[in-house]
């Protein structure tokens, strides 16, 4: 008799369980909305160490701690790097350019970055290397600007201001408001 009453509760148990298992199935619309509507990551990923390569050539090297995937967000789907992040760029010479922060956002839509935090960006080809608090990067054209306060070293130079524009690499830049020693060559 104690046979049949154990086996009579793992046939409930059995069948209660299935029950429950396919009464909680969430279609991935629903989980999606559900992780946009609390504000949370759709992915998380940590100990960054991605490489692109264009045609067997490393081009890009992206180093982060933490990653968050925000690319549930209908309006503007974003990449969150709360804890740092640090872009390394090698051109077909060889020659390398880094870009490196404490916090970013990179934009999916409009493929725009926003590196905020001791951001620094040193082109190793130039020695040029500039220091801000924010910069924002544009992927498309290797644009970068800020409208903080920064200063920028050549090896000649050493410039401090507000507002400052520049190709990703350093090599052609303007600036808007500066002060600092200039070496002019006529």
């Amino acid at each position: 008799m104690t046979k049949s009453v154990i086996h009579t509760l793992k046939n409930i148990a059995v069948v209660l369980s299935t029950a429950m298992f396919f009464s909680c199935v969430n279609n991935a619309k629903q989980v999606h909305d559900f992780l946009a509507d609390k504000n949370l990551p759709i992915g998380e990923a940590y100990n960054i160490n991605h490489k692109h390569t264009d045609s067997g050539r490393i081009n890009a090297k992206m180093i982060a701690p933490v990653m968050y995937d925000f690319s549930n967000r209908e309006d503007h789907p974003y990449s969150e790097f709360p804890k740092g992040i640090k872009i390394t760029t090698i051109d077909k010479k060889g020659d390398s350019t880094i870009i490196e922060g404490d916090y970013a956002k990179t934009y999916s839509k409009t493929n725009v970055s926003e590196i905020k935090g001791n951001v620094v960006i040193f082109n190793y080809e130039r020695k040029h290397k500039l220091m801000t608090e924010e910069i924002f990067w544009d992927h498309k054209t290797d644009y970068c600007f800020t409208e903080k306060r920064f200063t920028f070293y050549t090896l000649t130079d050493t410039i401090h201001g507000v507002g400052f524009e520049s190709t990703k690499d350093l090599k052609k830049w303007w600036i808007k408001n500066q002060s600092g020693v200039i070496e002019i060559k006529d």
